[in-house]
């Protein structure tokens, strides 16, 4: 018997299991299905998208997008301890102040700015910058790149002659602007949420942690969760809880959960002859991405990513953790408005001094560089629901991606902009031919088709377990799942809306609060109700 069930070990479910055994001497057994993150791939940042596709990475695809081409788009999801921090890019970055004010200003006290500003200082170790924006001494190492490509920075100059401001903290006061970004690594080696929280942890005595281990439902009884069902090497098992079981699988993982354990929409769950235990119709729902495009440029020789792995920067690596195998690959980014004259983002540009197509599948045939323009405030909305009663069976993934025309208009504004870019003095030196038909596209309807053809996803699904203040959110404000007691949800499905920026961070500090919440250490919400007499 445990106190606590943690089902994932990605971010959420890394945090928690440190804050939750540091704090007392509660029994916690954490479920991942995926195995130990041995693999050196993990550590090396310039080789993360080497890990797509492996024992490490669930491996998703989506049902085919109408509004985009009728493509199957490629989701890789961490399947490792670590979750997908594990698989990342390491950019840090936590959002606009607006996504967290907006998410309080629509019912979800005590999730503004001002409340979340402390969990995300308490998470970080930044190793430059010192204010009242940023935290030392936590378990996440902030830093910035070891060895900044010239195309890099020269994207930051260029951004700068287009008109665009330099930012060189897009997590302080301001977001906006060009700079190059800073990242969860420590001397040149990736900082997982697995690296900052869970091996730490692992040294306690009432910390428990079983890997290959998938669990295939909640078990609830008397409307209460009592504990878990899940398969280990071939063996089915069964773990209680005293305390709580708590969801940490993710925008995909967790729903899918809830729906095989009988909490979604009934109708759905009949069909697939799963027995109702709470008829939950917002779960699942609400799912929605960052979708990115890539423009592309051939380069000067010696300047790009393409020379990673000659000798020379191998042993630049191992003697000293810096050169090209130190990158994150998206190293500079720039944050604006689609209108030119909008007050909070809607692009977030992701740069690399790559060639970097199909998620890096496909090798660059020369040097070059890739503009990125990401729609970071997504208007489409679609959801995840369950193929089969199987627990063993991936779900439907229907992001509905360009299913809201501004969608499309903004990325199309996006490219733009990343060819005004690219035409600034401070490219000319360093810039070839186009590289792809994006560079070269001359009409806007030219450009969007072009987007529906190519867009990918920049790996940051949330929504689909909405937090809100009414009955039909699937979890309260303390995050509660509506009608069960003791089941929680702790991850980046809670997230009302995504926010403007890449979402590991976000979910870290969500992780932060809840433990603070379990624990009893903060108050809850004012609205936050009873999960039991909220939604039966």
């Amino acid at each position: 018997m445990y106190d606590y069930i943690l089902i994932g070990a990605g971010s959420a479910g890394c945090v928690l299991a440190d804050r939750l055994t540091e704090a007392s001497g509660a029994r916690v057994l954490l479920l991942e299905a995926g195995g130990p993150d041995t693999r050196p791939e993990i550590r090396i940042p310039a080789t993360f998208s080497r890990l797509f596709k492996t024992d490490a990475d669930w491996g998703y695809h989506t049902v085919r997008q109408r509004h985009a081409a009728d493509r199957e788009w490629f989701w890789p999801r961490g399947k490792v301890l670590g979750g997908s921090s594990s698989i990342n890019a390491m950019i840090y970055i936590r959002g606009h102040r607006a996504d967290y004010d907006g998410w309080a200003a629509n019912g979800c006290t005590g999730w503004g700015y001002a409340d979340v500003l402390p969990y995300f200082k308490k998470s970080e170790d930044n190793a430059r910058i010192r204010n009242a924006y940023h935290g030392q001494g936590g378990p996440v190492r902030v830093e910035d790149p070891r060895s900044p490509s010239p195309l890099s920075q020269a994207f930051v100059q260029a951004a700068g002659e287009a008109g665009h401001d330099l930012n060189d903290d897009f997590n302080g006061a301001e977001q906006e602007g060009a700079g190059l970004y800073q990242l969860t690594q420590r001397g040149g080696r990736r900082v997982s949420a697995a690296t900052a929280f869970l091996k730490p942890a692992m040294k306690r005595p009432n910390l428990s942690v079983e890997t290959g281990a998938h669990v295939s439902r909640v078990i609830v009884e008397g409307g209460v969760a009592r504990g878990v069902e899940y398969v280990q090497g071939g063996v089915r098992r069964r773990a209680e809880a005293s305390g709580e079981v708590i969801l940490c699988g993710g925008a995909i993982n967790t729903p899918q959960l809830l729906m095989l354990s009988g909490i979604g929409p009934a109708s759905h769950l009949r069909e697939h002859g799963i027995e109702v235990a709470v008829d939950a119709s917002g779960v699942g729902q609400n799912l929605h991405d960052h979708p990115i495009v890539g423009v592309r440029w051939e380069a000067k020789e010696g300047t790009s990513l393409m020379d990673a792995e000659t000798l020379g920067q191998v042993a630049r690596y191992l003697l000293g953790r810096s050169g090209m195998l130190a990158s994150n690959i998206a190293e500079a980014g720039l944050f604006a408005h689609s209108s030119g004259g909008g007050v909070i983002p809607d692009l977030q540009f992701h740069v690399a001094p790559a060639l970097f197509y199909e998620h890096g599948f496909q090798a660059p045939e020369a040097h070059g560089f890739s503009l990125g323009p990401t729609l970071v405030t997504p208007k489409s909305r679609g959801s995840i629901t369950l193929r089969s009663s199987d627990p063993m069976e991936h779900p439907d993934i229907d992001p509905n991606y360009f299913a809201e025309p501004e969608d499309i208009a903004a990325l199309v504004a996006g490219v733009r902009m990343a060819r005004e870019i690219a035409d600034q003095p401070a490219y000319r030196t360093l810039r070839g031919r186009a590289m792809d038909a994006m560079a070269d596209a001359n009409t806007d309807a030219e450009i969007a088709e072009q987007i529906r053809q190519t867009a990918e996803t920049l790996y940051h699904p949330v929504g689909t377990c909405r937090m809100g203040p009414d009955d039909a959110s699937v979890v309260d404000l303390a995050l509660r799942v509506r009608g069960v007691d003791g089941l929680r949800v702790v991850d980046a499905s809670v997230m009302p809306t995504v926010p403007n920026g890449n979402t590991d961070a976000p979910t870290k500090m969500i992780a932060e609060r809840a433990a603070d919440l379990i624990l009893g250490r903060i108050s809850e919400p004012a609205t936050a109700t009873a999960s039991g007499a909220a939604g039966a």
